[in-house]
C-alpha cells in the first residue's frame, strides 16, 4: 500500500456512519461572508441526517479556516462528532462540492487531490548559499528547510585591473565553488533520505552551473531548472510555479502510463479492464494499481452504483451476492472501486484528462477502470 492512503485505510475499516465534506477553502474573506459560507454548509448536511455534533464539528473546522491563500480546497472526514482527517490543498477543487452523510465515506475526493500532491525538494541557490526546502504540490512547505550560507569573502565584483583583477576573480570562483559544493552534498543527503519525485533548481544562473555539476548522478537525473533568481529582491515564481504544475503533471501522467502499460503485458493477463474484471480482481487482493477515468469519478450519483461491503472483498456487484460480509449499501461504481482499492492495498490513480478546446467533458464516455494486478494469470 503507499504510505500516503496506509490513514485513510485505517479509517474505512472503522464503523460509521460517517460525514464527508469537499469545499472551496476561505481565504481572505470578511467575517460575516465566512459565517454564512460555512451555514451554506451546516444547513444542508442537517438536511442530510448528519447528527448534530458531526455538524457542529464541520462549523467549527470551517471556521477556523485552512491557511492557505485563494484558491485551495478542503476535504473534513467527520465521525461521532470529531473531525479524523482535515485536509486543505492549494489550488482549484477538482469535481464538484461534496455534503455527504453515509455509512461510508466519500473518498474519491480525497484521492484526486492527495494524487497531485507530489512531493519535491526546491533549491533556491546563490552564489553565496541556498535555501533548500521540502514541498508537496498543491500543499506548500511539507518538513524540513534548510539554509546553507556558503563564504562571502571576494564575492562582489572587484574593479581592480591587470593581475589584481584576474587573482581576485579567480579566488571569487573558488569561493563559489566552494559554497556550491556545500549545497551538493546537502541535496543528495535530502534526496536519499526523503525520496522527492523531482528536484527543482533555481537561482543565480552561475551557482546552478557550479551546483550541477557537483550533484550526485542520482540527485541530477531529478533536476528540473527554472531560469529564475528566486532569492534576488523583487523576484517574481510566476515561471516557478509553471514549471512545478508542468512536472507534477509529468510525475502523475508517467504514473498512469506505467499503470496501463502493465495491465497490457502478457497480452493483458497481468491486467483487468472494466468493471466486472477489475471487481473480480479487487476481490482477490490482486489489484496493485487502478487507474479511474474522471468522467466515471464525476458521474457520481448519475452513473452506475455498486455495493460497499464492511468487510473483505469490500466490493460486490450488488447486494445480493453470496459473500461472507455484510452490505454498507450502494455507493457510485467509481467510489466503491476506489474503497476497496484502498482497503485492500492498492494504490488508486485518477486520470485528470485535458478537453480539447471547446470540448465538454461529456462529449466523451468514461473510458473503463483499469488494474494492473500484483500477478498475472497463470504465473
Amino acid at each position: 500500500m503507499t504510505d500516503a492512503n496506509q490513514d485513510l485505510a485505517e479509517l474505512l475499516r472503522q464503523p460509521g456512519p460517517w460525514t464527508t465534506v469537499l469545499r472551496d477553502g476561505r481565504g481572505e474573506r470578511p467575517q460575516h461572508e465566512e459565517e454564512a459560507r460555512v451555514r451554506a454548509v451546516t444547513d444542508p448536511l442537517s438536511e442530510a441526517g448528519a447528527p448534530e455534533e458531526d455538524v457542529r464539528a464541520v462549523g467549527s473546522a470551517l471556521a477556523a479556516g485552512d491557511g492557505l491563500p485563494s484558491p485551495s480546497t478542503r476535504y473534513l472526514l467527520v465521525r461521532d462528532g470529531t473531525v479524523v482527517l482535515d485536509e486543505a490543498f492549494i489550488g482549484q477543487r477538482i469535481g464538484a462540492e461534496v455534503l455527504a452523510h453515509g455509512p461510508a465515506p466519500r473518498i474519491l475526493p480525497l484521492l484526486r487531490h492527495r494524487a497531485g500532491a507530489v512531493p519535491y525538494l526546491l533549491v533556491e541557490t546563490a552564489r553565496e548559499g541556498a535555501r533548500l526546502s521540502l514541498r508537496e504540490a498543491h500543499r506548500g512547505a511539507s518538513g524540513a528547510s534548510q539554509e546553507i550560507e556558503g563564504r562571502t569573502d571576494s564575492l562582489k565584483k572587484v574593479q581592480a585591473g591587470g593581475w589584481s583583477h584576474r587573482r581576485y576573480q579567480n579566488h571569487s570562483e573558488d569561493i563559489w565553488e566552494h559554497n556550491q559544493a556545500e549545497v551538493a552534498e546537502a541535496v543528495d543527503r535530502l534526496v536519499r533520505e526523503h525520496r522527492p519525485r523531482f528536484v527543482v533548481v533555481a537561482g543565480d544562473v552561475r551557482a546552478r552551473q557550479l551546483l550541477l555539476e557537483r550533484l550526485a548522478a542520482a540527485s541530477r537525473e531529478l533536476v528540473l531548472e527554472v531560469d529564475v533568481h528566486t532569492k534576488a529582491e523583487g523576484s517574481d515564481d510566476e515561471a516557478l510555479d509553471e514549471a512545478v504544475a508542468e512536472a507534477v503533471s509529468a510525475a502523475t501522467g508517467g504514473d498512469i502510463d506505467d499503470a496501463r502499460r502493465r495491465a497490457a503485458e502478457r497480452d493483458g493477463a497481468a491486467g483487468a479492464r472494466g468493471v466486472g474484471e477489475v471487481i473480480d480482481a479487487l476481490q482477490q487482493a490482486r489489484v496493485d494499481t487502478l487507474v479511474l477515468d474522471a468522467r466515471l469519478a464525476d458521474a457520481g450519483e448519475d452513473g452506475d452504483s455498486l455495493a460497499a461491503l464492511d468487510a473483505e472483498p469490500w466490493v460486490a456487484r450488488t447486494e445480493l451476492d453470496e459473500l461472507p460480509a455484510g452490505s454498507l449499501g450502494y455507493l457510485p461504481a467509481a467510489e466503491a472501486l476506489a474503497r476497496a482499492a484502498v482497503l485492500s492495498g492498492a494504490r488508486v490513480l485518477i486520470a485528470e484528462e485535458e478537453l480539447a478546446e471547446g470540448e465538454a467533458r461529456d462529449d466523451r464516455p468514461a473510458a473503463e477502470p483499469i488494474a494492473a494486478l500484483r500477478w498475472a494469470d497463470g504465473g
